[in-house]
This record gives structure tokens, C-alpha cells and sequence, in this order.
């Protein structure tokens, strides 16, 4: 470049700068109120687009401390205690424990089994630690159910460290939910949200005990709702909301809250491949936990409804095969005999689209759904057959629970449990039947578990028994059972066919 027109570069550069400064000035100093100008009607044109595009503000430290502060005192610790005994030839008298002398694993490097249980029999007391929430001020606590299974003895201790003795009042098991009760009043209960309005995003604080680090507060969002098929409970109801407030081994049981200090859910498990906090964590929701609890309180047990169907996905190739319109649904495979599902006209090959409106993409949905609406409930379906929509109501019947915890709800008011509390029992079912080898014409409800210490197993009644009668009333099923067992109060006789020989056991207090 020249040094000519290196120049005029140079004066055009400067004109500019200065009609610029000019401008500048103008605007600057033009009247308030004046016309627009063309860059107004630009920058007027930019800034809504601006707004809308701007993130959204986190909630500020303090609204989050005052959240915390306000729900902190609500949510508890649970203490579990539960003895394991040892067989009589792993006893051992002068010390030590079998790992160490059985497996050559060094003394303090064994597992973890609590403390050597008093008295005869030896043993360990297994001790536990979870977290839960107050839900009632006259002590009502929601915990999970592997928080409190099989306790002997469970202890709850308040934020301001007062330590309290429970008791369950009720467990589900599918469900993983428990109901347990402290003798106390005017405790800080929670707020109870609606889950169901929960969105993904949603930020949330999870509040609990990891590690024993009591009434500890994470932060995070709701990641994803709805989680299902995650294997956590076996053969149980999973519609998890999930997090990734930091969730460790200690907060089970614990709240999830919103931003308005309400319970969204029971923070339940984590996925890790570690067992410590990976960013995914899992709480049941509280519109479930909330259902459970008020059946649990109500009839001692879930009842779940029941339609009467064989269902599975509808998958891509299964449409195209049966030259279905229909991508999403869950398919009819086949109709209970005498189910509602028969009386209402469902067949095989129908595809369920929606349950009163909402839409189910997934057999755990559909699943869920019909067993959360409970015995007795009417729902719409909205069916699609032969490629036309239809809609068909049914009024549902009551999901047989194969597995009822017995005399673990009291009536409401009512603090002590009675004689047959920590006995388990199931229906002899075609299914258990085989397992177990039963002939046809044996009945009963079969024993599936029996506390430690407690009156049944101190009589000698054992898994794999099953219960003929109960005070010389015949129990077919666990709903006979339970009736004859509820007016059981002091002493009770039951007949028990084990191994194909009846015999009597007598319980007493």
C-alpha cells in the first residue's frame, strides 16, 4: 500500500468516528418525550426477543435458606435395630467373630454386624440408619419400608435432638412406603404438594441423614418423572420422580422438596456403581406415598385395583403387524374370565390409549394407574379397536394382595399391635401352590415370614407353615385370616399344616 492511499484510509477512518460522536450527541441530548428515531424502533424491536431469551434466575440464597429452615424441622432421623441370630455351633464364647475365624478375614476388618446381642443365644444386633417425615403433628412419620423392615427396635430422633421410640403402624412393601408412629404432639408437619404437577426442571432440596450426618440439605432439579422399570422393587409399583440432589445411604425415607417447602416425594435409592452419590437419585412421589398411607391407616393394607388383564407394550413391529394406526399404547393380550375387565366388554387385542384422560404409553403405567384408582373405582378407557377409538367404562375389583403384612396397623388411636403383629402370610395362589409343592385340596394362607421375639415365632410357627385356622375358624384366604385374627386378644390356637401333617400352636402374651 501507498503511502497516498494509506491516507485517504486514514481520513475516512476519522470521518467516521466523528459523524458517529455527532449522532451520539444528538440522541443524548434530544428532549424526553421526543419521536422515535429508527434506532428506536430497532432496539424496541430487539429487547422483548432479549427478555424472553435471558435464563431464568435461580432462587436466591436466602429464599433457599428460609426453605430449608422451614422444612429442616420436619424431617427426622430413624434408628433400626433388628437382632440376627447366630446357630448354636458358630457360637463363641472367648471372643472373635466367625469371619475371622472361619474365612481368615482379620479382627476389624469384618463386616460391619452391630453389636453381640445379650444373653443366651448369642447373635448380633444389625443396626440401621434411614431418614423420615413428619406428616402429622400427632406423630405420624413416612419412611421407606427397608428403612423399618423387620426392626425389632426403631427410634426416631427430632431435630432438636430429642430421641423418641416408634412403632410401625403399617408397611407395602411394592410400594416401599411405611407408616410409622412416635407418642408425641404438636410436632412441625410438612406440607404435602400435589406431585402429579411436578415438572422436569424443577429445582428441588433433598433433606435427610446420609451417612448419618443428620438433617443434611442438597440441592438439584427434578431430572426426569415418571422412572419405572428401574428394578429397585422387585415386582413392586416404581413411578419414581428422579433428582440429582446429592442422595446417599442415610437418606432414605427423606423428603424431596420444592421450592415452596411442600413434599414432592420419599427419597428412596441412587444409581451408582460406587454406592455414593452419581448424580441420580430416585424418590417416590408424594401423591403416591400420601394414597398408600391413607389405605395402610385405613384398612391396615393396600387395596390396589384390579382389572383383569394380560397386557405388554405396543411396540412398532406388533402395530405394523396387526395394521394398527396406533404407535404408542399398551396392548390387551388377554381377559380374566369373570373379571371387570370381561364385564365391560374388553377384549383381546384392544389397546388402551388413555386411563380417564391421560394418556398410557407403558405397561407400568397402565399398572399403576389402575392400582393407585383402588377397588371399587370406575375408570375410562379409551380404547382403540379395529382402528376406531372407543370409550369403555369399567368399575374396578380388588387386586388380591398375595403378601399382607399382618397386624402391623392398628386402628387409628390405638398404640398396641396384636398377637399375630410380625407375622407374614400369602394366599395359596396356582403359583404358590407349585412352589411349594401343595396339593388341591389344601387350604390356608401360606407363612412367608415371622419376626424375631415375637409371639408367633415364640410359639414355634415358622416360614413355610400354613395357617388351616385361627381359633377354630377355618382362613381359606388372607382376608379370613385377617378377620380372626383381629379379634384375637389375649390367647389364640391356631391349627398349622406343616409338611403335610396338622398340628396346634398356641400363642399367647
Amino acid at each position: 500500500m501507498n503511502r497516498k492511499n494509506a491516507l485517504a484510509m486514514f481520513v475516512v477512518l476519522m470521518g467516521g468516528i466523528a459523524v458517529g460522536a455527532v449522532l451520539m450527541q444528538h440522541l443524548d441530548s434530544r428532549a424526553p418525550g421526543a419521536g422515535a428515531t429508527a434506532g428506536d424502533a430497532l432496539v424496541n424491536a430487539v429487547a422483548p426477543a432479549i427478555a424472553v431469551a435471558a435464563p431464568l434466575p435461580l432462587p436466591e440464597g436466602s429464599a433457599i435458606a428460609e426453605v430449608a429452615d422451614r422444612v429442616t424441622p420436619s424431617v427426622v432421623s430413624v434408628f433400626s435395630k433388628k437382632e440376627i441370630k447366630v446357630p448354636d455351633y458358630m457360637q463363641f464364647p472367648f471372643g472373635g467373630s466367625p469371619f475371622h475365624r472361619f474365612f481368615g478375614i482379620p479382627p476389624g476388618m469384618e463386616p460391619d454386624l452391630g453389636q453381640p446381642a445379650p444373653g443366651p443365644g448369642g447373635g448380633w444386633f444389625q443396626q440401621g440408619l434411614g431418614s423420615g417425615v413428619i406428616i402429622s403433628a400427632d406423630g405420624l412419620i413416612l419412611t421407606n419400608n427397608h428403612v423399618v423392615a423387620q426392626a425389632d427396635e426403631i427410634k426416631v430422633e427430632l431435630s432438636d435432638e430429642r430421641q423418641l421410640e416408634a412403632e410401625v403402624v403399617g408397611t407395602d412393601p411394592k410400594s416401599d412406603i411405611a407408616v410409622i408412629r412416635v407418642k408425641e404432639k404438636n410436632l412441625p408437619a410438612i406440607a404435602v404438594a400435589d406431585s402429579s404437577r411436578v415438572r422436569v426442571g424443577e429445582v428441588v432440596l433433598a433433606i435427610g441423614s446420609p451417612f448419618g450426618l443428620s438433617h443434611s440439605v442438597t440441592m438439584g432439579i427434578i431430572s426426569a418423572i415418571g422412572r419405572a422399570n428401574v428394578g429397585i422393587i422387585e415386582g413392586g409399583y416404581e413411578d419414581f420422580l428422579q433428582t440429582d440432589a446429592a442422595i446417599n445411604p442415610g437418606n432414605s425415607g427423606g423428603a424431596l422438596v420444592n421450592m415452596r417447602g411442600e413434599l414432592v416425594g420419599i427419597n428412596t435409592a441412587i444409581a451408582s456403581r460406587s454406592g455414593g452419590y452419581q448424580g441420580i437419585g430416585f424418590a417416590i412421589p408424594s401423591s403416591m406415598a400420601m394414597s398408600v398411607k391413607d389405605s395402610l391407616l385405613k384398612h391396615g393394607r393396600v387395596i390396589r385395583g384390579w382389572l383383569g388383564v394380560a397386557i405388554q407394550n405396543l411396540t412398532p413391529e406388533l402395530a405394523e403387524n396387526m395394521g394398527v394406526k396406533a404407535r404408542h399404547g399398551v396392548l390387551i393380550s388377554d381377559v380374566t374370565r369373570e373379571s371387570p375387565a370381561q364385564k365391560s366388554g374388553l377384549r383381546r387385542g384392544d389397546i388402551v390409549l388413555k386411563i380417564d384422560g391421560k394418556a398410557t404409553n407403558e405397561v407400568s403405567e397402565l399398572r399403576n394407574l389402575i392400582a393407585m384408582k383402588g377397588k371399587g373405582a370406575t375408570v375410562r378407557l379409551s380404547v382403540l379397536r379395529d382402528n376406531r377409538e372407543r370409550e369403555i367404562a369399567v368399575e374396578l375389583g380388588e387386586l388380591v394382595d398375595d403378601q399382607a403384612a399382618v397386624g402391623t396397623a392398628p386402628a387409628e388411636g390405638k398404640q398396641e399391635q396384636g398377637l399375630l403383629s410380625g407375622l407374614t402370610v400369602r394366599n395359596l395362589d396356582p403359583a404358590t401352590r407349585r412352589k411349594h409343592d401343595l396339593p388341591a385340596e389344601t387350604r390356608g394362607v401360606l407363612v412367608t415370614e415371622v419376626r424375631s421375639r415375637s409371639p408367633a415365632a415364640r410359639s414355634g410357627l415358622r416360614p413355610g407353615d400354613i395357617v388351616v385356622e385361627v381359633n377354630r375358624s377355618p382362613t381359606p384366604d388372607v382376608e379370613a385370616f385377617r378377620k380372626a385374627a383381629a379379634s384375637a386378644d389375649q390367647r389364640v390356637l391356631l391349627l398349622i399344616d406343616r409338611d403335610g401333617n396338622t398340628i396346634f400352636l398356641a400363642l399367647s402374651r
